[in-house]
């Protein structure tokens, strides 16, 4: 397999035109030693944090099949690391999309004029252009338009989608007893069918859980979701 891209937390390796494996690294996104996943350069390494990423990953993969949610996951090999996942392009240059159940974050610095910390937001979704040297900034519908990155559909096809996974995601936590503050996905297009499709990751690197009004380490999401702490 050729190696095409090498990202923060996972590399991408060729199967054929139709699918990649992802390899799944010990990166974490963060700054000064401290993880932060809305962060967008790779500053931590701990060890197990791939293999951490990669088995949560799969679980939520695994239950959007069950639910007939379209994403991009075709199967995964904890034992190497890696999961094979459809070929997908990205819109524009990459957009990430986040949804907010708590305020925190970047939401809170933006507007503490009118919020405080952990106040409940109702699946507040938000869109922002994956771009690190400009610090990923967040762009509305009618830019995304202008643009020409997205269609209004698919634009509000993406938000939809969004605020569903996040919902099932937040659900499967809470049975847990884990809360969710906030998560980042993305889309694209399967590049044979078109269709549109989740994309990356979902797992304790892009999102924010709490336990007991406690921030939990994205490794320690597991510990609750697939050991059954």
């Amino acid at each position: 397999m050729a190696l095409e891209y090498k990202g923060k937390t996972k590399d991408v390796y060729s199967i054929d035109d139709e699918k990649v494996r992802l390899i799944f690294k010990d990166d974490m996104t963060g700054k000064d030693g401290k993880f932060d996943p809305g962060e967008n350069q790779a500053d931590i390494v701990v060890e197990g944090a791939g293999a951490s990423s990669l088995a949560l990953t799969t679980h939520f993969f695994q239950l959007l099949d069950e639910k007939n949610i379209p994403s991009h996951y075709i199967s995964s090999n904890l034992e190497e690391g890696s999961m094979d996942v459809r070929r997908a392009n990205i819109f524009g240059k990459g957009l990430e999309i986040i949804c907010r159940f708590k305020a925190t974050g970047s939401f809170l610095r933006r507007y503490d004029d009118y919020i405080s910390e952990g106040d409940d937001l109702d699946a507040y979704t938000e869109v922002s252009l994956k771009n690190d040297e400009k610090g990923d900034p967040f762009i509305s519908k009618e830019g995304l338009i202008q643009l020409g990155i997205l269609t209004g559909q698919e634009y509000d096809q993406i938000i939809n989608l969004t605020k569903q996974i996040s919902r099932l995601v937040k659900e499967e936590l809470a049975q847990k007893g884990l809360e969710l503050y906030d998560i980042k996905l993305e889309f694209g297009r399967d590049a044979k069918s078109q269709d549109l499709i989740l994309i990356d990751e979902i797992s304790g690197g892009n999102m924010r859980v709490y336990k007991d009004g406690q921030y939990l380490f994205p490794l320690d999401i597991n510990q609750y979701v697939l050991n059954g702490k």
